[in-house]
């Protein structure tokens, strides 16, 4: 007795094909998640050196802004440790970055808070 088959790989790829989705939608939300995180810790460190040159603040988060270009750079927040008026030369300043990370992927975005923060911080001795 033969059975008819002919819908068979149609059904197939239907309950497969979300599911591959999804797969492939977390892929690329992990990889834009690492090369942010990358890029961020780079901005970091070429911020913190005009830190150590003994730039004032308002120079080093303007630099930050400019730097950042992950999206709205508006959305970036600089804090800067000691302040510059507490600086001296000899002294270590530390620069840390935080920048919102919205997921695409439908299922992890309801898991995880979004968006949440990629934050990066370097240390510097000042000049």
């Amino acid at each position: 007795m033969k059975r008819d088959e002919r819908g068979q790989s149609m059904v197939e790829t239907a309950l497969l094909l979300p599911v591959l989705l999804l797969l492939l939608v977390g892929i690329l939300d992990f990889g834009r998640l690492i090369y942010s995180y990358a890029y961020l810790q780079m901005a970091t460190q070429e911020t913190v050196r005009l830190g150590g040159l003994d730039k004032n603040d308002q120079a080093i988060i303007d630099f930050a802004y400019q730097y950042v270009k992950l999206g709205d750079s508006s959305k970036l927040q600089v804090e800067i440790t000691p302040n510059d008026t507490e600086r001296h030369s000899g002294d270590y300043v530390t620069v840390k970055l935080r920048y919102p990370f919205t997921l695409y992927t439908p299922f992890l975005s309801m898991l995880l808070p979004s968006p949440f923060y990629i934050e990066t911080d370097s240390t510097i001795r000042v000049e």
